[in-house]
């Protein structure tokens, strides 16, 4: 992998984490016109993803510091049980991630066809959320497990994860805002978790060797585009304005179809 290549894809995994388009989508569409075997650089997509979730930090650093400030102060409050409603959200992609991990991984094969069905799935969730009436109601218990279900589902590349959590979020009903805060937060724990399980498991003998100016490339681009992502996003939520993502979305879709 060039440092061309990785400036690349970090800037797609960036802007494509938080913006409703799917990141594994988009890569998978980025691994076959710039052919590159992503699954071969492991150590890659931890970088690339590990910076998207420092960004995600950064833009949440007030309100995660809160939490946690919160949370050691050891009593049922407001931060505890939301801390308590995104670990339950956490659920359902723990298990499929635990049960079906193997499974999952032969999906992300640069498979044209499953990724284009689901881009096109993304548009039709994006469009949904975009005709409901403005909700304001609070994230529930049940909600927030009904999110993660959400979450699972979009394991499957091509499928966005803010785009089916936050669309799912909006036809429960829940305030704009408050749904696009969670949809991000959710996310923090499981990709630091699959990073860890990565970084165990990395074989140096099996994966291709990366260079640091490759990594450092792939880390910078994913970062800052991720910051101007994650930021942008929420003002777009607030605004109601997904029915454009939901044509981008139909759009790359069919011609990910015609191609495959």
């Amino acid at each position: 992998m060039s440092v061309l290549q990785a400036l690349i894809l970090g800037l797609i995994q960036g802007l494509t984490e938080f913006l409703p388009i799917s990141s594994s989508g988009h890569l998978e569409i980025g691994k076959v016109l710039l052919n590159v075997e992503l699954k071969d650089n492991l150590i890659f997509s931890v970088v690339v993803h590990g910076a998207t979730v420092l960004s995600t930090i950064v833009v949440f650093w007030k309100e995660i510091k809160k939490l946690f400030s919160d949370l050691f102060k050891f009593q049922w409050n407001d931060s505890t049980e939301y801390i308590a409603k995104l670990l339950l959200s956490m659920i359902p992609v723990l298990i499929i991630g635990l049960l079906f991990k193997d499974e999952l991984e032969e999906l992300f094969t640069g498979n044209l066809l499953l990724v284009g069905v689901m881009l096109c799935t993304t548009a039709i969730l994006l469009a949904l959320a975009y005709k409901v009436k403005q909700g304001n109601k609070k994230i529930s218990f049940l909600n927030s497990f009904i999110v993660g279900i959400a979450q699972a589902i979009a394991v499957l590349p091509g499928l966005s994860r803010s785009g089916a959590t936050i669309s799912t979020g909006l036809l429960l009903g829940i305030k704009r805002e408050e749904i696009a805060r969670f949809s991000f937060l959710m996310v923090l724990i499981p990709i630091i978790g699959a990073n860890v399980l990565d970084i165990l498991s990395y074989n140096s003998s099996v994966n291709a060797e990366v260079s640091i100016p490759v990594l450092f490339a792939g880390f910078i681009a994913a970062f800052i585009s991720g910051l101007i992502a994650c930021k942008w996003m929420i003002n777009l939520v607030k605004k109601g304005k997904l029915i454009y993502f939901a044509i981008y979305c139909l759009i790359i879709g069919i011609i990910a179809i015609i191609f495959a």
